[in-house]
């Protein structure tokens, strides 16, 4: 009994050492969206839970997001150059706007921050030499989403796009049309004004007008969860049989599913871009490691009717 208390004193002095050593010691900022964008408030419970663990090695994380959306190239470029001057040695990132900030990523690069690539921008990461992407493949979350609205008997599908030119949310109308292409439907492309975004009874009336101007439109997806909300509240005031669906969720979203109100959503699981995104990089300079695994795929996943009870409890949580 000595002698395992003993082996257990020495492996807790070590543990206790190995944590409180400033010689690994990992500051990093972590980028995000909008303030006012919820799904990124998933992104940060997962940033948060991982910072723990840099914070135990000695390190540091903030947590940049932008104001809103309107301006958000240049917005997105001033974060980084706001980490770049208070010299973290990482940055956790998704490339929403490549124009802007492929060149400022590759400054950062240059000056010896390693880049990690969460949430968006796949087919970029090699331009700004990220360690790794932990995300979806856009494409292929929009095709999945596309072609189970056509096989479930959609013809005819709007796809929204809430922050026009945004990369990420082209990809996956993209995918919508090529997925619905092999069950027949067609895709129209519907974009909102970036000023929009959020704005539910806003983006309702914009949903209303192209339901009522094309009534051969039987389904529609948004690239935001708040789009499921607005599609709903469309459907709701015209009386049309549309089905409603979505990328992302909220428990809004899936009381609508278990409700018949909304017909799925395309789940990508953001806190787990936001935890391995931050951990992996402060792992990587602290440690070296790497993950074999390149990219990281998150999602995508479909949530309707089958499946929607056993999210709840995750989504009550704040980390689904």
């Amino acid at each position: 009994m000595k002698m395992k208390a003993l082996k257990t004193s020495i492996v807790t002095t070590v543990a206790a050492a190995f944590l409180s050593t400033t010689a690994m010691a990992a500051d990093i900022a972590v980028i995000a969206g909008s303030v006012e964008d919820a799904f990124m408030d998933k992104i940060k419970k997962g940033v948060d839970d991982a910072a723990l663990v840099v914070q135990a090695n000695g390190g540091s994380v903030q947590y940049l997001r932008t104001q809103n959306y309107e301006n958000f190239g240049p917005d997105l470029v001033t974060l980084i150059n706001q980490a770049i001057a208070q010299d973290v040695d990482g940055i956790a990132i998704p490339v929403w706007v490549p124009d802007a900030q492929i060149p400022a990523l590759q400054e950062a690069a240059a000056q010896g921050i390693k880049i990690m690539q969460y949430n968006s921008g796949l087919p970029v990461k090699d331009d700004i030499s990220a360690i790794n992407y932990f995300g979806s493949d856009e494409y292929e979350a929009g095709f999945g989403g596309g072609k189970y609205l056509a096989e479930k008997g959609a013809k005819h599908i709007l796809c929204h796009i809430q922050v026009p030119g945004a990369i990420n949310l082209e990809q996956r109308c993209e995918g919508v049309i090529a997925g619905a292409a092999t069950a027949g439907a067609k895709v129209t492309v519907l974009n909102t004004p970036a000023n929009l975004d959020g704005d539910v009874t806003g983006t309702a009336e914009a949903l209303k007008a192209e339901f009522i101007g094309d009534q051969s439109i039987d389904a529609m997806v948004s690239c935001a969860d708040f789009g499921a909300a607005a599609g709903a509240n469309a459907v709701e005031q015209t009386g049309m049989d549309i089905m409603v669906s979505a990328f992302d969720f909220s428990p809004a979203s899936l009381e609508r599913i278990a409700a018949g109100k909304q017909t799925m959503a395309i789940d990508q699981q953001p806190y787990l871009q936001g935890f391995l995104a931050t951990s992996m990089l402060a792992a990587h300079i602290d440690f070296g490691t790497e993950i074999s695994t390149d990219p990281v795929l998150t999602g995508p996943a479909i949530i309707d009717a089958a499946n929607v009870d056993a999210v709840v409890a995750g989504a009550a949580k704040g980390a689904r």
